[in-house]
């Protein structure tokens, strides 16, 4: 069995309690060009990404979204790695536009559709946020940001929560506003962000705490700065106001102060975020998942006394879980893999099976080389029996990465995060700690 076969193992693979099943056929990429159409819109930094040398792109959120500049032939993905992990990059994800809350009621509407306690969050702060439907099932995990006391941002994932929001409102009738708002978020990530940023708008950036805000200008334009991002790395958001109009000053002036820092546009570091245990919404989790199957179960707090969409059944999950009965068939996991070094994206759910004789009995969902490691890492669905580190598995990936052609490679059950990051999540805090931060 091999996975450039064209053949079709999705009934390998119990799906039974999926309505929209995982897309598990191999197909392959086949070489067919995107088009590129008024259907789909442009953020105010596309142009800019196009110059920059971007070459390829994906749709998210309705949006075109940069995912390549360097070409295979320079390098590829790897030399943007390298970028980041050893300089500082700036990257286009303006297709994260937030959807504003505001209102008297936005403190108790963000707290009825999210997880986590957002009475705790203090303005100008944020946090990384779960949001699920009534049966518990992950629809979206945005950054929020509390601009003000009743003022909430979502940065969204791919999916479209502003209607569900409106929706939501529609029988609950809070005291709220909820707009999709004409600010767009850049990234810059890397060792030497902290240095840019402070040569672009001063020494009061080195005080931002992890998912703290800092209100400042950048030429003139209005623009709001977290200290969160996508990678592990140190790094930072930045929110530019009225971005239809200022998206060329402050993309601009990044570009020209970035100079001497080495700076480089790069599209979003999959292969870094990876390593750092973070999900990429629709990739390693969609709308049929619940959190607890995809290592979120930590946004799920036992003490949140107040009411949210989800609750009973997300508390019911849980006890499940405990009881060591969950009620899900497949879990995530990372995994080390075999074969050749896997530079770019996968264009399929690659399969996982017990062994060379087996059907496939899981995917891995997220897969890319770590430089540090020395190996290939992913993330992966595997029957909840098979997730306890170590288990050895075998992975069915593309010719072009099959140490023997023909045959699957080695795969072994492995802890995430893969790698320590520079800005720890809170459940990394916690294992530094020696405290239980499961669930």
């Amino acid at each position: 069995m091999s996975s450039s076969d064209n053949v079709n193992y999705d009934n390998d693979i119990d799906q039974s309690g999926r309505h929209v099943p995982a897309n598990l056929r191999q197909t392959g990429d086949p070489g067919i060009q995107m088009l590129m159409s008024t259907r789909v819109r442009k953020s105010p930094f596309w142009h800019l990404s196009v110059q920059a040398g971007c070459w390829r792109a994906t749709v998210y959120n309705r949006m075109y979204h940069p995912r390549g500049y360097v070409k295979p032939q320079d390098g590829g993905a790897m030399v943007e790695y390298r970028s980041l992990i050893n300089d500082v990059t700036l990257w286009n994800v303006a297709v994260e536009r937030p959807i504003r809350v505001k209102g008297p009621d936005a403190e108790a509407f963000s707290n009825y559709v999210c997880t986590r306690d957002c009475t705790r969050v203090k303005p100008m702060h944020g946090r990384y946020v779960v949001l699920c439907d009534e049966d518990g099932n992950v629809l979206n995990d945005p950054v929020m940001l509390r601009v003000a006391q009743d003022e909430f941002w979502f940065t969204l994932s791919d999916s479209d929560l502003a209607y569900w929001f409106k929706g939501i409102n529609l029988g609950m009738n809070f005291d709220i506003s909820i707009d999709e708002i004409d600010v767009s978020p850049l990234q810059i990530q890397g060792p030497k962000s902290e240095a840019l940023l402070v040569d672009l708008v001063g020494d009061d950036v080195r005080d931002i705490p992890y998912y703290g805000l800092m209100a400042t200008q950048i030429d003139g334009a209005d623009v709001l700065i977290s200290q969160t991002g996508f990678t592990g790395e140190k790094g930072y958001e930045v929110y530019t106001y009225d971005s239809s109009i200022n998206a060329e000053t402050v993309w601009n002036a990044i570009l020209r102060t970035g100079e001497k820092h080495n700076l480089r546009v790069i599209a979003p570091a999959h292969h870094r975020r990876i390593a750092a245990g973070i999900l990429s919404y629709g990739q390693d989790m969609d709308a049929e998942t619940n959190p607890f199957q995809c290592n979120l179960g930590h946004m799920v707090p036992r003490k949140k006394t107040a009411d949210y969409i989800g609750k009973d059944a997300l508390e019911a999950t849980r006890e499940q879980v405990q009881a060591g009965n969950p009620p899900f068939k497949y879990q995530l996991v990372g995994l080390k893999l075999g074969g050749k070094p896997i530079e770019d994206y996968n264009s399929d759910f690659w399969l996982v099976a017990k062994d060379a004789e087996s059907g496939p009995c899981g995917y891995i969902t997220s897969p890319w080389y770590s430089p540090e490691l020395e190996t290939n890492i992913a993330m992966a669905y595997v029957p909840v029996d098979q997730t306890e580190l170590g288990t050895e598995l075998v992975a069915w990936l593309p010719e072009i990465y099959q140490s023997s052609p023909g045959h699957p490679v080695k795969a072994e059950v492995a802890e995430m995060p893969f790698r320590e990051s520079v800005n720890k999540s809170s459940r990394e805090q916690a294992k530094a700690q020696g405290r239980d931060y499961a669930y």
